[in-house]
């Protein structure tokens, strides 16, 4: 395999976030070549609201790249996010071709197909196709069934689908810019992909990525991916909190958070004050506890949401590697004490894995990249995937995008 580009464009509400790296022919590692990131426009709450606007950050982005590493970017892969990104559990069923009852890759991705073969309304569209487990004549639990022998294959698989009218929006968003996509991953698992080790996956994680205006969040078990949702709170809406609740400019509130904030307000003294000189031109003071409980207050509401969906399918409080968190809003001092408070289970910060990059890794090692690190990790598999003759990277057509689905999420 001949070195090759691989960039991973993060489209976040408050900044979007573009890396390049290159795999390197015999290394397991990819090498960083340059990261950019800049405010976005365009985007609010993970929704669409100006394609121009956001074209015009992307290709803002694009252009320092391309300056930074003295190369053309032309193909991506790209995150999307949003409340509108769902999840649904469904079954396929299938006879096994072969007259010996081996099972061979096209029934594998016939069983696949027929998973996907789910009523959804039409303005909606399938992102994902996630096998949890095959099974062979009712023997459960299977992984990977290619060469075993049976009758009968089925699949369980979690579908997982967006707003069609977004989805076109978005891909306008990305031509206006000049970029084809290679392929397209939610937010949720790109970012596990940077942050999670196997040994979490297999002994049970939630991962959870603070974004700007949402917060990903992807469980997995025994390996598989349990569950995956978009809640619609993020760091923003602490920023307007605060910028509410103490009647000052968004930009002051948002200077206060970042260099005085604090998940938990029992951990500041009440008698410590904040100048007003030294986030804006002004006179008065601010109480730092007072921000804390601010802050607090909405954390606490996002990881309460959090343990809901956890709830729902089971698992609040049972999964024995804990919650991993990650994005620029996980940054806050506390909040991982306050993590722990609300979801009773053992917290940290994710960062992305160090052991699969090279190069100038200095910017990619923070949360806040986690969801871009991811994106390109995830070029890195489908480039040994490829390499490994299993499908095509250049396939066109549903079957290939199956195969390429069903290759990411097999351990």
């Amino acid at each position: 395999m001949k070195d090759y580009l691989i960039s991973g464009l993060d489209i976040g509400s408050s900044n979007i976030r573009l890396a390049v790296a290159q795999k390197i022919k015999g290394s397991q590692k990819i090498e960083m070549l340059g990261t950019v990131s800049c405010p976005s426009s365009g985007i609010r709450r993970g929704a669409i609201t100006d394609i121009q606007g956001v074209a015009s950050s992307i290709k803002s982005v694009l252009e320092e790249v391309e300056r930074t590493i003295g190369k053309t970017i032309s193909r991506i892969y790209v995150n999307i996010g949003g409340s509108h990104i769902l999840t649904i559990k469904n079954r396929g069923v299938v006879v096994i071709s072969r007259a010996d009852g081996e099972i061979s890759q096209e029934d594998v991705n016939r069983v696949i197909l027929g998973a996907e073969a789910i009523s959804l309304p039409k303005n909606r569209e399938i992102i994902h196709v996630v096998p949890q487990e095959f099974i062979i004549d009712e023997e459960r639990g299977i992984k990977d069934p290619l060469g075993m022998h049976g009758i009968r294959l089925e699949v369980e698989a979690l579908i997982i689908h967006g707003s069609a009218s977004f989805l076109k929006n978005f891909n306008k968003c990305l031509e206006e810019a000049g970029l084809k996509i290679e392929d397209t991953v939610i937010s949720p698992l790109s970012s596990a992909r940077a942050v999670l080790s196997k040994r979490q996956k297999e002994l049970g994680v939630a991962m959870l990525d603070i974004g700007g205006g949402t917060t990903g969040m992807a469980v997995f078990e025994e390996g598989d991916l349990l569950h995956t949702a978009i809640l619609p709170l993020g760091s923003s809406h602490i920023t307007s909190d605060i910028a509410i609740g103490l009647q000052i400019d968004i930009d002051v509130a948002e200077r206060l958070k970042v260099e005085y904030g604090s998940a938990m307000s029992s951990e500041i003294p009440k008698t410590e004050k904040i100048e007003f000189s030294k986030v804006d031109s002004g006179e008065g003071e601010f109480s730092r506890r007072e921000i804390a409980g601010i802050i607090e207050a909405r954390l606490y509401e996002i990881f309460d949401m959090a343990n809901k969906e956890l709830n729902k399918i089971g698992k609040a409080s049972l999964l024995p590697a804990g919650a991993v968190i990650t994005g620029g809003g996980s940054k806050l001092p506390f909040l991982v004490d306050l993590a722990k408070k609300v979801l009773k289970l053992p917290c940290q910060i994710g960062f992305p894995q160090e052991s699969e990059f090279g190069g100038i890794i200095d910017k990619i090692n923070d949360p806040s990249f986690a969801s871009t690190a991811g994106l390109l990790l995830w070029g890195k598999d489908a480039l040994e995937r490829e390499k490994e003759g299993r499908f095509s990277l250049s396939g066109v057509g549903f079957g290939a995008r199956v195969r390429k689905i069903f290759k990411t999420f097999l351990p």
